[in-house]
């Protein structure tokens, strides 16, 4: 038998330098703007590679550089559970707003300080806060292996083969023994020259521009074929780095260490061959802070991309963990905005839109104007008081921006130019759906309808029933919900579900098929879990977040009616419900009309309760014999993280609160406990360490604790 030829090994090995090659060069272009290869010579290894490919398409790895050009369209996109969730940043929109969060964080810390003197300093890194697309990109082994969009913050769409084409994503980390997994934040955008020119091409062909390069940045990321993705040149900038909890470089020395402060994070990225923002910066305190602000309010313009404001970050990974999160955000990190654009009009008239709870809202419309990269005419006035502070007469000249870049508001009046005789603008005296005298609370901002029947209130409340967050029913749009209200044939949301396709048929628009469709749509949302049922009524403060929260604690509407009108503190002591949103709950279902929608809802066949499922899985390893007992965290614990101390005392059935009071059951004390640890003292309430912590988490909170002594 003839000898093997050597020939695919050395075609192999070629392959493999090429790949070296060619990624070192395109990380210097693309990362670093620091060009190694001249256009020409990469082009000449490029088509090499390729054709080494083709010839051989075992040769072909998911990390090749020929592997950016993009793969054949997609039909669509898979909705993935993120492995650690996408959670938003709270704004501030001033100094002062800064200053406040900056206190909050201190005082979450157990870092006040004596009262009247200045709090002291914490580091913070200040990054430039880029105004593009959030993604969330995985790794295993080194290599990419998926990349999502930040959808709800738990679940995104995977859009792996389009992010493949950002040439600033590395498809495989830099590092000699990379860990077994990587979860990387950032940022995609598209430059404002490469958006300009993407503009010129669309009007060329006749077709409309993007508004803005965000806009453009999102569209782009959701093409079903890569290779549109490609042609837009997007980019990428890294800022946030998730490890696994063991893990440190293997030997030591070889790869960056694990990283202890943010700095060292975006470091770390960018040794891994990330593309990170040149801009970030230490920050000694909230002094630096607001230097770093001012500054670049101004030298963005100056940018090359488009920048609304800078994020402050807390330096140090540990303090990170010990201040934890809120529900929505990390309390450790917030994004401080620019002053939004603003810019002239002329007001038209004065509307009103009537909401779901009945609340109306008074809204300007005017002129069209420019702003932020969209046309304007229409903007919040919020209620009575915001109108008579305004001082809004008809005709006026009106000054409009976009708070945060997004929501339309009135600014300020320019009485100099008011036309002479002008009428003075209030909200009316009568629901303008249903003619019902409104009403407005003593202490309370808003006006309102109480006419439960007012249709307004009813299209509101079918449109928020129906919504992706709640039932989810698909094909009931708000055109179809109006019919089905003007023509009086649903007076409530249980009313849904005794229409019949005969029915829905006869209705403008709506085919026997699609009557059908819906028909079945509405039977499939009897089944969705309590939690999204319970968001779906609508109840004022309750929103996703809150109701998963309130249905784990409370497994059907008959348990959560009986806390809320009998036992609210059962209600607090779940983590983030407060006592206004146990006061809510209390006013709804104390009302006739509440209870009724229920036994309602019932009839129609939907059960308003877990099912045996959702029942089984809120109870394993959930035990409720700390229920009722109050625990504040104070220093740094030896092998816990407070966040993972708070969730084994929720988990417990425990409450875990910022602040030590007569009410607090126990103080769980690590090292450099602050102020917190004196005052349990002062008040004699019960002090515990880690040790102490763990003994309660196993028995009778009333049997005698380990650890410190009150």
């Amino acid at each position: 038998m003839a000898a093997a030829s050597p020939a695919p090994s050395a075609q192999q090995a070629r392959a493999v330098e090429l790949r070296r090659l060619l990624t070192r060069a395109a990380h210097a272009y693309y990362v670093l703007d620091a060009p190694e290869l001249e256009d020409s010579v990469y082009d000449q290894l490029y088509r090499e590679l390729l054709d080494l490919e083709a010839a051989d398409p075992s040769l072909i790895t998911p990390d090749s550089p020929t592997q950016r050009v993009g793969g054949s369209p997609a039909e669509g996109f898979t909705s993935v559970e993120h492995r650690i969730g996408l959670l938003s940043l709270d704004n501030a929109f001033s100094l002062e707003e800064l200053e406040a969060w900056y206190g909050r964080l201190l005082k979450v810390l157990d870092r006040q300080g004596e009262p009247g003197a200045p709090g002291p300093a914490l580091e913070m890194v200040g990054e430039l806060k880029i105004d593009g697309n959030a993604l969330a990109l995985s790794y295993e082994n080194g290599l990419l292996v998926r990349a999502a969009t930040r959808g709800d913050g738990e679940r995104g769409e995977e859009i792996t083969a389009n992010v493949r084409t950002i040439t600033s994503v590395p498809l495989r980390l830099q590092l000699a023994n990379p860990p077994a997994w990587v979860e990387v934040r950032g940022e995609a955008l598209i430059p404002d020259a490469t958006f300009a020119a993407i503009n010129q091409e669309r009007l060329a062909k006749g077709e409309a521009p993007f508004a803005n390069p965000r806009n453009a940045c999102a569209g782009t990321l959701r093409q079903l074929d890569p290779r549109v993705v490609a042609s837009r040149r997007l980019d990428f900038f890294a800022y946030t780095l998730h490890l696994p909890p063991d893990w440190q470089p293997e030997p030591a020395g070889a790869d960056p260490d694990r990283p202890q402060s943010q700095w060292q994070a975006l470091q770390w990225l960018q040794a891994a061959g990330f593309r990170v923002n040149p801009n970030a910066e230490r920050l000694a305190d909230l002094a630096a802070v607001e230097a770093f602000f001012r500054r670049w309010d101004s030298a963005r313009k100056a940018l090359a991309y488009a920048t609304d404001g800078v994020v402050v970050k807390l330096n140090d990974l540990r303090l990170q963990d010990s201040a934890g999160f809120t529900q929505k955000a990390p309390r450790w990190a917030i994004a401080l905005k620019y002053a939004a654009e603003e810019a002239p009009s002329k007001l038209l008239r004065l509307s009103c839109q009537v909401g779901r709870t009945g609340v109306v809202t008074p809204v300007a419309e005017f002129e069209p104007v420019p702003l932020a990269g969209t046309s304007v005419s229409r903007a919040t006035l919020h209620n009575a008081d915001r109108l008579k502070e305004l001082d809004l007469c008809a005709g006026d000249t009106i000054v409009v921006r976009k708070a945060g870049e997004i929501i339309p508001e009135v600014v300020r009046v320019l009485p100099e130019l008011r036309p002479p005789g002008a009428q003075r603008l209030e909200l009316p005296s009568h629901c303008p759906e249903c003619g019902s005298t409104l009403v407005r609370e003593e202490g309370e901002a808003a006006t309102r309808c109480v006419n439960s029947s007012c249709p307004a209130i009813l299209r509101g409340a079918l449109r928020h029933w129906v919504s992706k967050g709640a039932l989810d029913v698909d094909g009931l749009g708000s055109k179809l919900i109006e019919q089905l209200v003007d023509r009086g044939l649903v007076g409530s949301i249980a009313d849904l579900y005794g229409l019949d396709a005969a029915l829905l048929a006869s209705l403008e628009r709506l085919g026997q098929k699609s009557a059908e469709n819906l028909v079945a749509a509405l039977a499939a949302s009897r089944a969705q879990p309590w939690h999204r049922q319970l968001y779906g009524l609508g109840i004022h403060h309750v929103g996703e977040v809150n109701a998963k929260a309130l249905a784990k604690g409370f497994p059907s509407a008959a348990e959560l009616a009986a806390a809320a009108l009998e036992t609210p503190d059962q209600i607090t002591a779940l983590f983030g419900i407060g006592g206004e949103i146990a006061q809510s709950l209390a006013q709804w279902f104390a009302t006739e009309a509440n209870q009724q929608l229920l036994g309602q809802l019932q009839q129609r066949g939907l059960a308003l309760a877990a099912g045996p499922q959702e029942r089984q899985t809120g109870q394993q390893g959930q035990s409720a014999h700390l229920a009722g007992r109050t625990f504040v965290l104070t220093g740094t614990l030896p092998s816990l993280s407070r966040s993972a101390a708070q969730a084994l005392i929720e988990a417990a059935g425990g409450k875990v609160s910022g602040s030590v009071s007569k009410k607090t059951s126990f103080v769980v004390a690590g090292e450099e406990a602050g102020s917190k640890l004196a005052k349990a003292g002062a008040l004699g309430v019960a002090v515990v360490d880690e040790a102490g912590l763990l003994g309660l988490l196993q028995t009778n909170p009333d049997a005698t604790p380990g650890g410190l002594a009150p």
